[in-house]
């Protein structure tokens, strides 16, 4: 904002997360929240980043923090305040009552899960994934997204990593790659596309289409932390049918979570048990592959409003219900609506493909084939270069001004 709307910046007294603004309206007053400020603010050990460090990134953005972020934080399941008024008059609730601190989504739904344990990964799977879980202590994942001291739960220190593109991924697919047949077939049958493709793949034996893909297609967020990174599938050929690679898209997106579960591990912060939330929790194939993939237990939420039983919880302890969000976790938490167990020989199959997964993912991304970047490049210098049209210059192939723009080469 700075650099591109300096007049706008200028004209601010507060950077402020809509969740914060959404509770200064209710309660009358702003206080920040713990969870973003930490994971969107970059507040870590009491600091944010220190003028140094933004002044290095433009000189005029130093005092930034001192200027526009810093304010009171208020801890995950404190009272902001209370319904002021007005407030209670747009609401049709009780004047008085407490209004919670602000919170993500994503970071709400653990305590909804009963998954605030070190070790219990909660994914929150839908267009994307978002990956939190509590640790004991403070240590550096490759790609993690953000590591905050009470970022999920007081007293813990919570980690986050994600996957930009997961149901995006599918939907991508469905929408453009999927012949009409497969539409009428499955309307035939009263099932929606996804649930026929879902069908269909689930009658194959792990590695019967004989593809792999790499789930990038919208970047990747963990642990390569590179947007211009894009999707493969490897081993196609005609006799590829869509419920072929539809498959290798849901295996594609269980290596990229086996991928992060591995990185905690190696660095420290075991991973037992998998909790997934949103959507996607609606095809048990893929929560199977999951599973399989990870070799770890999986549970499914039971609640279908996971982020909205999380933000009752911490509204219960601020409102003095219970002592902490651990206890109103256990009080009003969702128990599992289903749970997957790992099949030993499906492991030992999926390690196979995982190793061709890590091979392409470290090949790809690692720096050993620029590629993509390669290919992102030529696509800014195609899409910002203006097209000539023939019409510029008139009919026929004998106009000199329209055959010196046709043959001279376009510079990027």
């Amino acid at each position: 904002m700075l650099e591109e709307d300096p007049e706008v910046y200028a004209a601010m007294d507060h950077w402020v997360e809509a969740a914060d603004w959404i509770v200064w309206q209710l309660a009358g007053g702003y206080v920040r929240n713990a969870c973003t400020a930490g994971y969107k603010g970059i507040y870590q050990d009491g600091e944010y980043p220190s003028e140094d460090f933004l002044s290095a990134l433009n000189p005029e953005f130093k005092d930034f923090v001192e200027a526009k972020v810093e304010h009171r934080i208020g801890q995950l399941g404190e009272a902001a305040g209370t319904l002021t008024e007005e407030a209670a008059a747009w609401t049709g609730l009780p004047a008085g009552i407490a209004v919670a601190v602000g919170n993500v989504d994503a970071h709400v739904t653990a305590p909804a899960a009963r998954a605030v344990e070190p070790g219990q990964m909660v994914a929150i799977m839908g267009t994307s994934t978002c990956h939190v879980m509590n640790g004991e202590g403070l240590a550096q994942v490759p790609g993690m997204c953000g590591v905050v001291d009470g970022g999920i739960l007081d007293g813990r220190w919570g980690y986050e990593a994600g996957q930009s593109g997961v149901g995006d991924i599918f939907g991508w697919f469905v929408n453009n790659c999927v012949p009409a047949a497969y539409s009428e077939a499955a309307a035939a049958k009263g099932l929606g596309v996804h649930e026929y493709l879902t069908e269909l793949a689930s009658e194959q034996r792990i590695g019967e289409h004989g593809l792999i893909a790499l789930d990038w297609h919208s970047g990747n967020r963990s642990v390569l932390v590179d947007h211009e990174l894009s999707g493969v599938v490897v081993g196609q050929t005609l006799a590829t049918n869509p419920e072929d690679t539809y498959r290798a898209l849901l295996e594609a997106t269980a290596f990229g979570t086996r991928t992060i579960v591995d990185a905690f591990n190696s660095s420290g912060v075991p991973v037992r048990e998998l909790v997934v939330a949103g959507g996607l929790v609606k095809n048990p194939l893929l929560m199977q592959i999951y599973a399989d993939v990870t070799g770890l237990q999986l549970s499914t939420i039971g609640s279908t409003q996971a982020p909205a039983l999380g933000s009752a919880i911490h509204a219960a302890v601020a409102a003095s219900a219970y002592a902490d969000v651990k206890a109103a976790s256990e009080a009003m938490g969702s128990d599992p609506a289903d749970v997957y167990t790992p099949v030993p020989e499906n492991q030992e199959a999926y390690e196979a493909l995982f190793a061709e997964y890590t091979a392409l993912h470290d090949y790809f991304g690692r720096g050993a084939n620029e590629v993509m970047h390669r290919l992102k490049a030529i696509q800014r210098a195609a899409t910002t270069t203006p097209v000539s049209s023939s019409a510029d210059g008139g009919a026929g192939g004998g106009n000199a001004a329209h055959a010196s723009t046709s043959t001279t080469p376009v510079s990027a």
